[in-house]
């Protein structure tokens, strides 16, 4: 993370947390750091009120609660801490991986005075038509850690995803040179072929391991990133490559699960080294029981309040704050088109530094440390 993204980010929490939480809405269920915006400097209760005062609310879509926790153990409430902090009426819903759902929550957001809206597309085709009715109806759209290829949003808020696929790749490296493996087949299991961060996983992820020297022997994606399908399909890849294995590049700790539970079944869990993404509580369970070699956190509070800063600064109709918050920018491979973005960094998590984890905030000790032989690893690595 760039000390100018920390500052910019850091700046504008401290702004929003000077306003009085209004009462707000919940329905239920690549590399460049922002600089600090003209929205920074302006007083929060002046933001908030002007927000306000335009009538209207910031609307957030989100996929699903099966491909990963963090939808909504994560995004849903610092998204709602975020938008209460800067005293802006809230809305946000969730798809549930299902597309019909999705367009219909849009529209009735649409119809129901949102005044912004932040998505994370289950395709880039359902998305795409969303962002075209949005638009038509004068509403500033913001892509929410997934890129809608064609789709035409105004913003792009999320990670840079290459680099969060390169540190998985490195990630596996590591593992596997740290255990004195320096060549050998490996498995990738890839995510969501309709999600476009899933492509850019594998982009980085594919080429830290060929370049390390490893064959890949094994490639399949995962349709909808369904971890049941995972299963299904890694037993498949295991059973025809009779587990000759020295790593699977898992993109994701919902994938990493599916993979290490055929792994357990053949007696090589732990000795197949295995990867994984988001930070899951179970993913983090199996890095320090040692049956998955690494995680990635991604800092999903800045990412949440980048994308709240965007909303609250296009809700008071403020371009230029806007616009000074996205200084990085994402090619749309569809659309040829520069969308202006807020990409974050990834960090890579092992046994040693799963702490970090805790510390920011993502999750607690509770939850991580559950049974007596995690309760022994969380000891013996500090996190507490």
């Amino acid at each position: 993370m760039s000390k100018k993204l920390i500052g910019a980010v850091a700046s504008l929490a401290a702004a929003s947390l000077l306003v009085a939480a209004c009462s707000s809405s919940s329905d239920t269920t690549e590399t460049s750091a922002p600089a600090e915006s003209a929205a920074a400097s302006a007083p929060a209760s002046e933001m908030a009120s002007e927000a306000v005062a335009a009538g209207g609310k910031a609307c957030v879509i989100l996929p699903d609660a099966a491909s990963s926790a963090r939808w909504e153990t994560a995004d849903r409430p610092f998204l709602e801490e975020a938008f209460t902090a800067a005293g802006v009426e809230y809305d946000i819903q969730n798809a549930n991986g299902d597309k019909a759902k999705f367009a219909t929550i849009a529209e009735g957001m649409l119809a129901s005075g949102c005044g912004v809206l932040a998505i994370v597309n289950l395709d880039s085709e359902t998305g795409a038509a969303v962002i075209a009715k949005a638009t038509a109806a004068g509403v500033p759209v913001i892509d929410y850690d997934r890129l809608t290829l064609g789709g035409g949003a105004q913003y792009y808020v999320s990670f840079d995803n290459v680099a969060v696929g390169t540190t998985i790749g490195e990630g596996l490296v590591k593992c596997l040179n740290d255990a004195g493996i320096t060549e050998g087949p490996v498995a990738y299991l890839n995510g969501s072929p309709t999600d476009n961060n899933a492509t850019l996983f594998k982009q980085g992820y594919s080429t830290a391991i060929e370049a390390a020297g490893f064959t890949p022997t094994a490639d399949q994606s995962v349709p909808d990133w369904d971890n049941t399908k995972a299963g299904t399909i890694f037993e498949q890849m295991y059973t025809e490559a009779n587990g000759d294995f020295v790593g699977v590049a898992s993109a994701n700790d919902g994938l990493g699960g599916a993979v290490i539970a055929v792994l357990d079944r053949n007696g090589q869990a732990g000795k197949i080294f295995t990867t994984g993404q988001d930070a899951t509580d179970e993913g983090l369970q199996r890095v320090l029981l040692g049956t998955q070699c690494m995680t990635v956190y991604k800092a999903v509070k800045q990412e949440a309040q980048a994308a709240a800063d965007l909303a609250v600064a296009l809700l008071n109709g403020d371009q230029a704050s806007a616009d000074a918050l996205a200084t990085g920018a994402t090619a749309d491979s569809e659309s040829g088109a520069d969308v202006p973005s807020v990409l974050l960094v990834p960090q890579a998590i092992y046994p040693e530094n799963v702490k970090d984890v805790i510390a920011d905030g993502f999750t607690t000790v509770d939850k991580v440390c559950t049974t007596d032989e995690i309760k022994a690893k969380c000891a013996e690595f500090g996190v507490q």
